[in-house]
């Protein structure tokens, strides 16, 4: 029973990072699992079977206070449920983990970007300006992002959520509330392909049970949260997110000396927390300079 409970709170805490910041639900969950002895597909399996419930009750909640582009939603649904349906169907001839760091590299260096961009490059006026991502970039974006989101138990949030914010012509509240709706349909493509190549014997239903009431509870919380937070906050913030949880995948990697990640890990947590509060601060000299004028 305490297990339950403990996964229940992981699902709740999970889906209100994953629904404010666009990432997170499935690298946090599938951590879990694979900490109780998972196999990796079985653990991604739990995780997407979880998420069609938490995904749908998130979309609905961040629909509810505007926050989704309903056009990326359809651009980015159909290759993104065609590479998750692939990564899931193949998930145990494919070397995830060995690819898992290159993609690290990028899905840093794309965060370093985003933190930069909001931090010194934001505008506020830009959020009525600017390009979508088309068409043709969409369609890559949503096949890597399902197929590695199937593959490594998370993946569509991370990669979708930080290129998308590195256009213009979407909020920081609409790029996650869109990330969140259409992650609905790669959870279900990933799961057919789980339940075809493994079985639903193979999924652990009580703890899947346990994650989706957390995250059910969580979704209109997180979808609030996005409608209150300044966009220029909510991207500084993604993007320390985005830094972080791929440098701890890059250390764990190629660095055998575990010493030295307390250090690393607290340094990117004070630029984070610098980089938070400079935002703060820049946009409040902003906002009385435009209430003087």
């Amino acid at each position: 029973m305490k297990k339950l409970i403990i996964f229940a709170f992981i699902g709740f805490l999970a889906q209100l990072i994953d629904g404010s910041l666009g990432m997170a639900y499935g690298v946090t969950s599938t951590s879990l699992l694979l900490a109780f002895g998972m196999s990796p597909a079985i653990a991604s399996a739990s995780v997407h079977l979880s998420e069609v419930v938490t995904t749908a009750a998130s979309g609905v909640s961040h629909i509810k206070f505007g926050n989704v582009d309903k056009k990326m939603v359809y651009r980015l649904i159909i290759p993104g449920s065609i590479g998750a349906f692939i990564g899931a169907t193949f998930l145990s001839n494919i070397p995830g983990e060995l690819v898992k760091p290159y993609v690290s590299i990028f899905l840093l260096a794309l965060g370093i970007y985003v933190v930069i961009r909001f931090l010194v490059l934001y505008k506020p006026s830009e959020e009525k300006k600017g390009t979508r991502l088309s068409v043709k970039q969409s369609i890559p974006l949503g096949f890597i992002a399902g197929f590695f989101d199937a593959t490594g138990g998370g993946g569509w949030g991370p990669i979708a959520t930080p290129v998308l914010l590195s256009k213009n012509g979407m909020t920081a509240r609409k790029v996650v509330g869109t990330v969140d709706t259409s992650e609905f349909a790669i959870a279900v493509s990933a799961t057919l392909g789980f339940f075809i190549s493994l079985g639903w014997e193979a999924v652990q239903w009580q703890w899947v049970i346990a994650l989706m009431i957390g995250g059910i509870i969580a979704a209109p919380i997180a979808a609030w949260l996005v409608r209150i937070i300044p966009a220029h906050l909510m991207g500084v913030s993604v993007g320390g997110f985005i830094v972080l949880t791929n440098s701890r995948t890059l250390l764990h990697t190629w660095v055998g000396n575990e010493h030295l990640y307390p250090y690393i890990y607290g340094t990117i947590i004070i630029l984070w927390i610098g980089a938070i509060f400079l935002t703060i601060n820049k946009f409040k000299h902003v906002e009385k300079a435009s209430k003087a004028a």
